[in-house]
């Protein structure tokens, strides 16, 4: 049927309420807005759903909700009543409708014959994560959209070892949601039926203590922290979301005494008003925290995303290391921005460093990143001698990672994961990167390097002097609709077919082509494989250690370009990344 069609579908069927029809109703004539409603079911990719809320099938609602649930239910049918029996785990951020999906979806799940856990409130991701495999269940889900606009919600799917799906989970799950088709044919019950039936159950409070203890076990230098907890400022946004309540509590029971919270920005609000996009990758969502900031005269000022996954981080420049330096991008302010690799390799520098001086960096470690982050993490890991571990694009394969040391029976031990988009995770209590976890390290961090007489900008720079300067910056093209995700496609295959042998002036040694899982010298003309399991990135290895990445993003309309840097000199980095965004820009490039 065409998108008209369906539409129309969708106001004659009984299936639907009075409240959606009125809404679809609303934009009868409007024949774009039609179209790019009902185009297309809203894919339900390989962790789950993200789309601008509203009626329609391309949109984010109770039923697309729940008809995704019950392809999810019956798969887990499909497994038997053992796995029925272990149930699902559901959490919820603080966007508009997200109480509502996560209760709709446990009322699919249960009219289904299949248990559910439910937070009686908001709670952060990782923590569902980590609930997932404290109760013991065979799946999780979280409805949060991450750091998209206020617009946005999404639906993501976890397994029973706490990470995101990944195969063959991932692909059984899409085939059953794929073969639910009509959204008569989803199952639901009433809430109180559930309850009495012990379908329905509302997750235990003592579940946060849990999740909290974990927390400060990642702790190195917790004796620390009352030496320098009278000066050591700290300045805290959740951007609205969910990590206020979990980052207050555990900052306050570690003994930290001056710590801030933006006001404006302290309790959960879906609109999100004070910022365009609550997304601590953008600098503007810190316009709030850094007045703040410097109001108090904060060591460290630091934002998470919503659903408490990704962490922002600012730190101030007390020595001027990086003064008049591109990284100093609030001349108004002393603060100097690190990017998710900035704030990855500081995290892994100084764990790796204390827990070496602590003796407790087992020999068996393993560090994890990902295709796209920065190559430092690999330098770092080596520094230590410990084992290195690269991943496709997304946390969900790290978390796979840490499941699969578990299976070994202690052959390999996970210490820490990081990946660009601004998310790390210390130690393996959940399976997801914890903006809660970050808080605290890069606070216990800040807090025994103020007791060396050093800010974190410091420990940053010195980073780069053992190292070397690696820079790294992700540029990327919104293309929405039917009409952007084939442009998206064409850009893949040209780039594919494309004869180049340099990228910027730096020479291109070797291209990987994840969706051929080929790896291509061009000095040799030798192809191997990747190792990795299939998706649609292409990577190029480029001379002086430089690189590009290219790839779709899997939950929104964009293509993403990846690049990274290494030079002796900050200056001389500097000027090299600028040559890679003139190439990014330059779209006879893409041709």
């Amino acid at each position: 049927m065409s998108a008209k069609e369906v539409y129309e579908s969708w106001l004659s069927s009984p299936v639907f309420n009075e409240e959606t029809k009125n809404e679809l109703r609303s934009i009868a004539g409007n024949d774009a807005e039609i179209e790019d409603r009902f185009y297309r079911n809203l894919k339900f990719g390989t962790g789950g759903l993200r789309g601008v809320i509203g009626a329609g099938t391309n949109r984010m609602n109770v039923y697309t909700v729940t008809l995704a649930t019950q392809g999810l239910a019956n798969y887990i049918r499909s497994l038997g009543e053992e796995k029925m029996a272990q149930g699902v785990a559901l959490a919820y951020d603080s966007r508009h409708m997200s109480p509502e999906f996560a209760k709709a979806a446990a009322l699919t799940l249960n009219a289904n014959g299949i248990k559910t856990y439910i937070f009686n409130s908001l709670r952060p991701t990782p923590e569902l994560s980590f609930a997932v495999r404290r109760l013991g269940c065979v799946a999780g889900i979280v409805i949060t959209a991450s750091h998209n606009p206020a617009e946005y919600n999404g639906y993501k799917v976890y397994w029973e070892d706490g990470a995101q799906i990944t195969p063959p989970h991932d692909k059984n799950i899409l085939e059953h949601v794929a073969q639910v088709t009509d959204y008569a044919d989803i199952k639901t019950m009433s809430p109180e039926e559930a309850s009495e039936k012990g379908l329905y159950n509302i997750i235990p409070g003592d579940l946060d203590e849990q999740y909290y203890q974990e927390l400060m076990k990642q702790m190195i230098h917790r004796d620390a922290i009352p030496k320098a907890a009278d000066d050591i400022r700290i300045v805290y946004s959740p951007l609205h979301g969910t990590g206020n309540v979990p980052v207050q509590e555990v900052l306050r029971r570690l003994g930290f005494k001056q710590v801030f919270v933006v006001p404006e920005q302290e309790k959960p609000d879906g609109d999100f008003p004070t910022v365009t996009s609550p997304n601590p990758e953008n600098p503007a969502a810190f316009r709030l925290a850094l007045e703040l900031a410097h109001k108090v005269d904060a060591d460290i000022v630091l934002a998470s995303d919503p659903d408490a996954d990704r962490l922002g981080a600012y730190v101030k420049d007390t020595n001027g290391v990086f003064k008049g330096t591109f990284l100093a991008d609030t001349p108004e302010y002393p603060y100097v921005g690190l990017n998710g690799n900035m704030t990855g390799a500081l995290m892994e520098e100084y764990v790796l460093r204390e827990q070496k001086a602590a003796g407790i960096l087992p020999e068996n470690g393993v560090i994890c990143s990902t295709i796209v982050s920065t190559n430092l993490s690999r330098v770092i890991a080596e520094e230590y001698g410990l084992s290195y571990v690269e991943t496709l694009t997304g946390f969900k394969y790290i978390g796979e990672q840490i499941h699969i040391f578990d299976e070994e029976g202690g052959k390999r031990k996970f210490i820490y994961g990081m990946e660009e988009s601004y998310g790390c995770l210390v130690g393996d209590y959940t399976r997801d990167k914890d903006a809660c976890s970050a808080v605290i390290l890069l606070c216990e961090a800040a807090a025994v390097y103020k007791l060396q007489g050093k800010t974190l900008c410091d420990a940053v720079n010195d980073i780069f002097l053992k190292y070397g300067y690696y820079l790294e910056n992700l540029s990327f093209l919104v293309l929405k609709g039917a009409d952007g995700a084939e442009k998206i496609n064409t850009m893949m295959e040209t780039l594919r077919h494309k004869d180049m042998d340099n990228i910027a002036g730096l020479k291109i040694e070797a291209v990987r082509d994840y969706e051929f899982d080929t790896r291509k010298d061009l000095k040799t003309g030798e192809v191997t494989g990747t190792g990795l399991p299939k998706s649609n990135v292409l990577y190029y290895e480029l001379e002086r250690g430089a690189w590009l990445a290219v790839r779709p993003s899997g939950t929104e309309p964009k293509i993403k370009f990846y690049c990274g840097v290494n030079e002796p000199t900050l200056e001389g980095a500097y000027a090299r990344m600028e040559d890679m965004k003139a190439f990014l820009s330059d779209e006879k490039n893409f041709e």
